[in-house]
């Protein structure tokens, strides 16, 4: 299982969000870069980058900064938050990054996915940020009538073979991850699952290598030196 080391940019800095709430917000630093060269330099193997301000505002916001992310490693980046057209899928490529990971307009528009991933193959992941088992959207201030599961499906039957799963209700509370939602997940549908949401440990970790989930994205925990990134690497590769 691989560990995804998370940085999270709002008005160009690192910070971290609680339940996916724009007003709780807590900061970590001022540089992206300096903050995923430290990951890459703990063993983080691919580093997930999320544009808060573009998942808000619908279009990319702070790509000076990931582009400088993806000058400053040597390991691969994916990153999402506001990408709503062809084009932007463009620009975050041209910046570096190795995936674009589309998340409310999937929900809209499947179309546009089947058209991103007949030009990008593998290069685009879909992010499906859940809310009581419903599909979030719009920087989650809004919920969909598709159920996680559901949506998993259809984006797999058009291309899809990467899924980033977000549990709101877990993410930045450290409280641990929904253990039983990842792994209804990973058995309903044909694709690489990536874990998100309520990681507070390395015990929270491990509890979710049965899932059978392909990596699990860290963000707060190891901000706040509740995991350690190289301890928590060596140990899921055993």
């Amino acid at each position: 299982m691989r560990i995804y080391p998370a940085i999270d940019i709002k008005d160009g800095q690192c910070v971290r969000l609680f339940k996916g709430q724009f007003s709780d917000v807590t900061v970590y630093g001022d540089s992206p870069a300096e903050m995923a060269k430290k990951w890459e330099s703990l063993g983080g193997e691919y580093i997930h980058v999320v544009d808060l301000d573009g998942a808000l505002k619908g279009h990319g916001v702070n790509a000076e900064k990931i582009k400088e992310i993806c000058n400053s490693v040597n390991v691969p980046v994916q990153t999402g938050g506001g990408i709503r057209t062809m084009e932007d899928i463009e620009a975050k490529l041209e910046c570096g990054i190795d995936r674009v990971i589309i998340g409310t307009k999937a929900v809209a528009d499947s179309d546009f996915v089947k058209r991103a991933v007949d030009k990008y193959g593998q290069k685009i992941v879909i992010g499906i940020d859940a809310k009581d088992g419903m599909v979030a959207i719009e920087g989650w201030e809004k919920t969909s009538d598709f159920t996680a599961v559901e949506f998993a499906k259809k984006m797999v039957s058009i291309g899809v073979q990467t899924i980033v799963y977000t549990d709101i209700a877990t993410d930045g509370t450290l409280a641990g991850p929904n253990v039983d939602a990842m792994a209804e997940m990973t058995k309903a549908v044909d694709a690489d699952i990536i874990a998100s949401g309520g990681i507070g440990s390395l015990e929270h970790i491990k509890s979710l290598v049965p899932t059978g989930v392909e990596g699990v994205i860290v963000g707060k925990a190891l901000y706040t030196g509740k995991v350690n990134l190289t301890e928590a690497v060596r140990e899921v590769k055993i």
